[in-house]
């Protein structure tokens, strides 16, 4: 399979990271390396980029496909929560000015080429794991997981308006046949929906809950965001590009508490916290796609852009 992903926002990112010669940066969720290239290329001719992603056919692409950047670039098959053990494990002396992490899939991860269950576009195996690093299926979720558990993903992690009817109905269902793949669940959806699609399949919503239990997203992401900071150099940025609410809520909350001076409740009498501004946010509001990028690649129409810098 060939592995593609169009980069998203690529000219504000570069703007916003602002990468200059000679400086050090870090691709959290490298893809096939679209933002990493151009990073490469304003940091040149000694600045060096570490690449991480969950998917080993992310790693094995962007090695192919910025190999004349080899020098520079150090590229490792792991998850962005691990990046302190990452750095000291692998003795990765530098000072990084500036970190990006683009949480969506890659149009290579959603095509019909993929055998992982991310789409809908063709019957696959309800897999859903970014890399063999996870245990955790969709089939195992769809098929053990009780119908509280079930009801809560779809509405906290999918904001699936029908989220208790799928649960009841997938409950039902697996009693006489597992789901085993995504036409499965895909049939299901269309029952729960009478049939009627909209602009959306009727099962994107569940789609996305499923992957992200299946790979732990929304914890991660918080985990990670303060140990990137520590990374981070004083005066470096960090770039953040979500997809949807959950996400951006979670780094726009994150932002805002790293510019201020005390983040206790507001009926304490006094600060107990002892937290102090550790940044400026440099996007008063989201960066959001120009109409001609989304017209160009559609799926970047929900990509939200969020900046800050490490004082």
């Amino acid at each position: 399979m060939k592995y593609f992903h169009q980069p998203v926002l690529l000219e504000e990112v570069i703007e916003y990271l602002n990468p200059k010669a000679n400086q050090n940066f870090i691709d959290c969720t490298i893809g096939g390396g679209g933002h990493a290239r151009a990073i490469l290329e304003k940091i040149k001719p000694n600045g060096k980029l570490l690449g991480l992603d969950r998917d080993p056919k992310a790693i094995a692409a962007t090695g192919e496909n910025l190999k004349i950047y080899k020098n520079r670039l150090i590229l490792i098959n792991d998850s962005y929560k691990n990046i302190q053990e990452i750095i000291y494990g692998n003795k990765i002396d530098l000072q990084f000015n500036g970190i990006l992490l683009d949480l969506g899939l890659s149009s290579a991860q959603i095509s019909a080429e993929d055998e992982r269950g991310f789409s809908f576009q063709a019957d696959q195996p309800l897999d859903m794991r970014f890399g063999p690093d996870g245990s955790l299926t969709a089939a195992e979720i769809l098929n053990k997981w009780p119908e509280q558990k079930l009801l809560e993903i779809f509405k906290n992690y999918g904001e699936e308006p029908r989220a208790r009817m799928a649960a009841q109905k997938i409950v039902k269902q697996r009693a006489v046949k597992e789901f085993t793949t995504t036409l499965d669940l895909v049939e299901l959806m269309d029952e729960v929906y009478g049939g009627g699609r909209g602009k959306l399949n009727p099962a994107t919503k569940v789609f996305q809950a499923l992957r992200i239990a299946v790979n732990n997203e929304l914890e991660n992401l918080s985990a990670a965001l303060p140990k990137l900071l520590q990374i981070l150099s004083r005066g470096g940025r960090m770039a953040v590009i979500s997809y949807h609410s959950l996400e951006d809520r979670i780094v726009k909350h994150w932002f805002q508490d790293l510019t201020k001076d005390c983040i206790c409740p507001k009926n304490f009498p006094e600060c107990r916290c002892d937290h102090r501004q550790q940044a400026d946010i440099l996007t008063k509001k989201s960066i959001q796609p120009a109409s001609a990028e989304i017209k160009a690649n559609p799926r970047s129409r929900s990509a939200r852009l969020r900046v800050m810098q490490k004082i």
